[in-house]
């Protein structure tokens, strides 16, 4: 897969919605009953972070679940990348990027949302050949004002941003030109996922699949 079949794979999953969920799950068992509600509320696009022991086998349960498009977040090495290709990941997302991650997304076939913080680091993956990136740490970068001056001379650039986003800051966001969509974890709270809240969370995710429209 070239850099730009992957922006293009990338940019088609980001414009299913206008928040693409960033998920922490720490037990398998809540991997389909989340995906079930996240889709059910307008939010088909999913991002499983490896970050936890069953990240993997929640990526697996949750590709199968109808309607949905389970990402894997936290890519940070090559193994990483084949790792989530074989849970059925279908599209990637970094906090960074490195030439050997980028070469192993290449390889594996996986579309990837690699991270950029600075105009520097938008313009080394934009010369590669990717113009739809992640923008991260969003808040702690300097924000929606940030993101808006790095626009203004690379137009050909679109993000997601990620990292601090949250529903009383997600429009300053999403109403920037060069932004598609946001990710966020908030539709997903950990503590309505322990009490196996599924409504709640599909509540939150209709609620956000409506910002911006």
């Amino acid at each position: 897969m070239t850099p730009q079949e992957a922006s293009q794979a990338t940019r088609d999953i980001c414009a299913r919605a206008p928040i693409v969920p960033v998920l922490v799950i720490h037990d398998a068992a809540h991997a389909r009953p989340l995906a079930e509600a996240l889709v059910a509320g307008g939010l088909p696009a999913l991002e499983v972070t490896l970050r936890t022991p069953a990240a993997l086998e929640a990526i697996k349960i949750m590709s199968q679940v109808p309607g949905g498009i389970v990402g894997a977040g936290t890519l940070i090495s090559p193994e990483d990348v084949r790792a989530a290709r074989r849970a059925g990941a279908r599209f990637g997302v970094s906090p960074g990027a490195t030439d050997r991650l980028l070469a192993a997304c290449e390889a594996e076939g996986l579309p990837t949302l690699p991270g950029a913080a600075t105009a520097s680091e938008a313009m080394v993956l934009l010369e590669r050949g990717y113009d739809m990136l992640k923008f991260f740490p969003a808040e702690a970068s300097g924000g929606a004002p940030a993101l808006k001056a790095i626009g203004a001379p690379l137009p050909q650039i679109t993000f997601c941003p990620t990292g601090g986003v949250t529903p009383s800051n997600a429009l300053s966001y999403l109403t920037l030109s060069n932004v598609l969509c946001a990710g966020g974890s908030w539709v997903a709270p950990a503590d309505l996922m322990a009490a196996g809240d599924w409504a709640g969370i599909e509540s939150l995710a209709r609620t956000a699949s409506m910002l911006g429209r």
